[in-house]
């Protein structure tokens, strides 16, 4: 198996197989994506999505990985990716009248979600003041 290695200093998690649509946890994962980690636990904590308990969970698992792997603050952490993948789906067959069979399609998603810390600069950015252009004068019509 290939070693990979970690440059940045970066939590990690990863969940596979999660037995809900990946377009419903899509809309959890939306929601949160560039957000703070206090901002992103309080929208999945209220958020009625089915999506939204799984992708918590997994929040809370780059958190720890975070923290743990690489003493991060957790104040000072947010979600640098999120993504929502399609897994397999299973497929089913429910019988029917007159021998016929529908099929039933139960789709599974893999969520991954990265949070990094943020780095706080002491000095303010300098502006670069803007140019000036020349004032703008009516043409007359005539």
């Amino acid at each position: 198996m290939a070693q990979t290695q970690q440059d940045t200093r970066e939590g990690r998690a990863i969940a596979k197989w999660l037995r809900v649509s990946p377009i419903k946890t899509r809309r959890a994962v939306d929601i949160i994506r560039g957000k703070d980690l206090l901002e992103a636990r309080r929208v999945l904590a209220f958020t009625p999505l089915k999506g939204a308990r799984l992708v918590s969970k997994v929040l809370e698992w780059a958190v720890a990985n975070a923290t743990h792997n690489f003493d991060l603050p957790e104040d000072r952490l947010y979600i640098h990716k999120a993504t929502v993948d399609e897994g397999l789906r299973i497929k089913r067959w429910n019988p029917r009248a007159y021998g016929r069979a529908n099929k039933i399609i139960k789709p599974t998603a893999h969520v991954t979600i990265i949070v990094r810390a943020k780095d706080i600069d002491p000095t303010p950015r300098k502006r670069t003041p803007r140019k000036k252009s020349a004032p703008r004068t009516k043409k007359a019509v005539s």
